[in-house]
């Protein structure tokens, strides 16, 4: 930890990574630094947070109190300290750094997979307050579930249900999965098919060996009257607003199964859908694609937190579709890495079920589904952007299909060559964006530079787009023929047509305003490599436009005669 690193972590100010612990009045105690720890360790996220002794909570350094004998403070019988008082034991690393001010206590936390105590029993962890601010609150049992449930260490669909018995679960049900079974898997799971509804029951890990009834069993197969006693806080929302107008708002308390079939019904009924014809072959292209819909609302249903207050929610707009659940992104997955990440299914065992049951892809690559159907269907890119710790959120936005973006993409299909969803996503961008650097491409894709460039050049190859400058300054848009498929042949034109002459438009008046300007300068204003930069210069100095004076690394061009 330097001066530096934490002048930056103060001027952030509070969160629940950095928590600020002053001692103008009063010292902090053994007992609240180690609570403050604790607190730390069990909150949300894979990075290490940090607790700052000596700043006030309104950024202020006073610095802090020795806490050992000599007037200094020993940090080795600190983080000793902290290890002997927590159960599990936590490690921190713990830093001494001088500021004018003061010098500062900074201990750095790392996040536990595991629950975290005192040695005397007490639970804290880190959160929003009631204020709208980060703040250490209990820890209860059911958020102790939480947090492991978050990061892979528990399945709350396999615990036992205390009081369930088997005559809570609807017979029903059990055929409702097997019909789910022959409809969409055909012979794939035709052993299910054949066992007693015991047996399946326990191959599907719904009831254990002894017959007791798990909560997988009840959101299976359980009857409403167990659903509404035993998991009261399972409840979905089906809702269709217009405007500020609820036309719609209907919810359900029923077992999972009975929930899709429901869903899917009352969507294509509202669903409707436009017809393209390309060469001969009819495409229909939905309002929103079915498939998108199912794995979205499915994915909802499997990995919500079914210990967290608030339902799924299915809210149909005017011009997006939202769909909500309970309960964050699961440790280690983020909205940068949600498309190349490995599943990681908060219910496990109800993931397997639905699996098997074929409403979702056995490949566990739902979100790939969801991406790919929306823009293979003329539609903008899903959005993730309003998940936070507690729920997530997709919108599937709606509107005005772009019918030549899918007659290109079923065109290329025809032809032998099939846009994959790396593909998509990068021709869809440079349809709305209009040009993407390499880097911008990369974190679109959310895979490397070397990844998206080697994409990006197979569409070059396939004649779908066009490169221009070199190294980092290359960027990419449309070809002309891409644009001409799209239905806009001018765009091609304004993208490319008017650059030489914009480009010398921006140097001259770079010369205007700063007297001068190099090579280097001229290649990072006009996003060219070196050679092109270099030939635009010459290209002006050879039409009196401007001067040329230097040699080599020193050449430097100013106004010319002719200007």
């Amino acid at each position: 930890m330097t001066p530096e690193h934490l002048r930056s972590l103060i001027a952030l100010g509070e969160s629940l990574e950095v928590e600020f612990k002053g001692e103008e009045r009063t010292p902090l105690s053994d007992r609240e630094l180690v609570e403050a720890v604790i607190c730390l360790a069990n909150r949300t996220g894979d990075q290490p947070g940090w607790l700052l002794v000596g700043v006030e909570d309104d950024g202020r350094v006073t610095g802090g109190r020795p806490r050992h004998e000599a007037g200094v403070t020993d940090i080795a019988r600190l983080t000793s300290l902290i290890a002997s008082r927590t159960r599990p034991s936590l490690t921190v690393r713990a830093f001494l750094v001088p500021l004018e001010e003061g010098e500062v206590l900074a201990i750095e936390v790392p996040p536990s997979r595991l629950p975290v105590g005192t040695a005397d029993g007490r639970y804290l962890r880190r959160a929003i307050g009631g204020d709208s601010r980060p703040a250490c609150l209990p820890m209860h049992f059911h958020e102790m579930q939480a947090l492991q449930a978050d990061r892979g260490l528990l399945d709350y669909s396999v615990l036992a249900v205390p009081g369930a018995r088997w005559e809570d679960l609807d017979p029903l049900e059990f055929e409702r999965l097997r019909r789910s079974i022959r409809e969409r898997r055909g012979r794939s799971d035709e052993a299910l098919l054949e066992l007693p509804d015991t047996e399946l029951a326990r191959a599907l890990g719904a009831v254990d060996s002894e017959g007791t009834v798990r909560v997988l069993g009840l959101l299976l197969f359980g009857t409403e009257e167990a659903l509404r006693h035993f998991l009261p806080i399972h409840e979905v929302a089906f809702q269709v607003l217009r405007g500020q107008e609820i036309e719609v708002n209907d919810f359900f308390r029923w077992p999972l199964l009975r929930v899709m079939e429901e869903l899917e019904a009352r969507i294509r009924v509202r669903n409707r859908e436009r017809e393209l014809m390309v060469g001969l072959l009819r495409v229909g292209i939905p309002d929103y694609p079915e498939r998108a819909l199912r794995e979205a609302l499915a994915n909802a249903l499997v990995h919500r937190d079914y210990q967290r207050l608030g339902g799924v929610h299915f809210q149909w707009h005017l011009d997006r579709i939202e769909i909500s659940n309970p309960g964050g992104l699961p440790e280690g997955v983020r909205l940068d890495n949600l498309l190349v990440t490995a599943p990681r299914p908060r219910n496990p065992l109800l993931a397997d079920a639905f699996k098997r049951a074929g409403i979702v892809e056995r490949t566990a690559r739902g979100i790939d589904t969801i991406f790919y159907e929306q823009l293979r269907n003329g539609r903008p890119a899903p959005s993730y952007a309003r998940s936070d710790a507690h729920s997530v959120v997709v919108v599937l936005p709606g509107g005005e299909a772009n019918l030549e973006f899918v007659r290109l993409v079923v065109e290329e299909g025809q032809a032998g060559r099939v846009i994959n969803l790396d593909e998509l996503l990068l021709l869809n961008a440079l349809w709305q964006e209009r040009t993407l650097t390499t880097e911008e491409a990369a974190r679109l894709i959310q895979k490397p530079e070397a990844d998206a460039r080697g994409i990006l050049s197979r569409l070059v190859e396939a004649g779908l787009v066009e490169g221009r400058g070199e190294g980092k300054s290359r960027a990419w848009h449309l070809s002309a023929a891409t644009y001409r498929r799209l239905g806009d042949k001018a765009a091609y034109v304004r993208q490319r047509g008017f650059e030489p002459l914009q480009q010398e438009q921006m140097v001259l008046q770079y010369v205007e305003k700063h007297g001068r300007i190099t090579r280097r300068e001229a290649a990072d204003l006009c996003k060219l490599g070196p050679y092109q930069a270099t030939r635009l210069l010459d290209r002006l100095v050879k039409e009196g436009r401007l001067a040329r004076h230097g040699t080599r690394k020193g050449t430097w061009y100013e106004r010319g005669s002719k200007i």
